[in-house]
């Protein structure tokens, strides 16, 4: 009878689970959606997964651990790499699988580091943190579980370009022909590996399950608006206990998304939409941030106008452009400002380095014939926002209705986390220069022509 439970479990996952750990609870509603998912991954219908699920709720302990060792034991030549964010981390989860394995069939006597283990049958695991190679061994399964390890690492655009070489270069690259891959992370940012895959031309290939704590609309799993994703272990009242603590870390890590709906750094209900301006501004600055390279960054050019002491945002370029299209665009944007607004000061962020320069003297030499400056802009993009951001609390600044509004709003609402952060550096530039300048005393509007 033990024969026929233990070939079952083989075939079986979920009857596999309660046979290797029966003290833990393997029967919960969001566990089957997750089994549905892995028995999918097994069958090959599908080989490439994303799993975003909150924290404590055994995500790691199931998948991470427990899935590759079913898999050695039902396919006993299946090798598995195991990523995490610091090798400490992946030799942790790998030690874990290792002691289940050792229970269960025979590992091979001269390899059993945690770092590296094999079967008697030429299966293992190899455990390797973030830039660690992988070199010399490839995997019928790879499992990544949190390859950033916070809000910090994530703010960090040199972090995330080394995760996504070490995914690129190293991981995917040991990927053995109709193997499959599982991502397991908190999204801290929209930019992280998860939101670099999903804007990919291998989106399509990724199945995403996102299983937020509190259900919202739309819940994958049918839930009510409210309902705990798993209240034997953390009922609303205690997720709302966690929320109160948390603040906006609540959402990346408990939500599934790096930030609030409402937004964070700015929040969309303070901006008001302004069906027209003021007839009486006189003072106009457009700030232009470029994009450094085709299929990067995007371009953008703000104008903002000031009446009094209320600041209103009349108009935003953005697009994909380099070289002579992007000063085109620039040129015309320049002539069609002076025919509505009159007088606009033009001012070009110059990043460093001679390309910086180089880049910056271009476009001053393309809009001769207008009040054109370059801008060194010191400090990091959210201190430099501050100013903006105040006066934006302060229900100071408004919207000219446009179809630009919505684009806009989208990415200021999710500054700092956001993929993009072009129309905040050009809103907080031309606002610096407008505002701040002003009062030292540097602005000297001349009129309307």
């Amino acid at each position: 009878m033990h024969e026929i439970r233990t070939e079952q479990a083989r075939r079986d996952f979920t009857r596999w689970l309660p046979q290797v750990t029966p003290t833990w609870t393997w029967t919960w509603r969001y566990q089957a959606e997750i089994y549905e998912h892995l028995e999918q991954l097994t069958a090959g219908e599908i080989d490439r997964l994303m799993l975003f699920v909150p924290p404590r709720h055994g995500k790691s302990e199931l998948v991470t651990i427990r899935y590759p060792v079913w898999r050695m034991e039902r396919e006993p030549e299946t090798r598995v790499i195991l990523g995490a964010y610091s090798q400490t981390l992946a030799n942790r989860f790998s030690r874990k699988a290792r002691k289940i394995a050792r229970e269960r069939f025979d590992l091979d006597i001269e390899r059993a580091a945690a770092e590296e283990w094999e079967t008697a049958d030429g299966g293992g695991m190899r455990a390797a943190g973030v830039g660690a190679g992988v070199t010399g061994m490839g995997g019928h399964l790879i499992v990544i579980d949190d390859p950033v390890k916070s809000r910090a690492e994530a703010n960090s655009a040199a972090y995330r370009d080394k995760v996504w070489q070490w995914y690129t270069d190293d991981l995917y690259t040991r990927l053995e022909p109709g193997g499959a891959i599982v991502l397991i992370m908190t999204r801290w940012h929209e930019d992280d590996l998860a939101g670099r895959i999903l804007a990919s031309d291998d989106a399509d290939s990724w199945m995403v399950i996102s299983l937020p704590a509190i259900a919202e609309d739309g819940d994958p799993l049918g839930r009510k608006i409210g309902e705990a994703l798993c209240p034997d272990r953390y009922d609303v009242p205690a997720l709302d206990r966690i929320k109160t603590v948390l603040g906006n870390s609540w959402y990346a890590l408990y939500q599934q998304r790096p930030q609030a709906p409402e937004g964070e750094f700015f929040q969309r209900q303070w901006f008001e939409i302004a069906p027209t301006a003021p007839g009486d501004m006189r003072e106009f600055v457009r700030y232009w941030d470029k994009a450094s390279s085709l299929g990067g960054d995007f371009t953008a050019g703000v104008l903002i106008g000031r009446d009094g002491w209320i600041y209103y945002v009349l108009d935003v370029v953005h697009g994909q452009w380099v070289g002579a299209d992007r000063e085109k665009v620039i040129r015309q944007t320049a002539e069609l400002d002076a025919q509505r607004w009159g007088r606009v000061q033009i001012w070009i962020e110059q990043e460093g380095g001679s390309g910086g320069k180089d880049s910056a003297e271009a476009t001053i030499q393309n809009l001769a014939g207008f009040p054109v400056f370059a801008d060194h802009p010191t400090g990091d993009k959210a201190t430099r926002a501050e100013p903006f951001q105040a006066q934006a609390m302060a229900g100071n600044v408004r919207l000219l209705r446009g179809a630009w509004n919505p684009s806009y709003l989208n990415e200021l609402t999710g500054f700092p986390t956001g993929s993009y952060d072009d129309q905040v550096d050009g809103s907080s530039g031309a606002f610096n220069k407008l505002a701040l300048d002003r009062v030292a005393g540097a602005w000297r509007p001349k009129g309307r022509r």
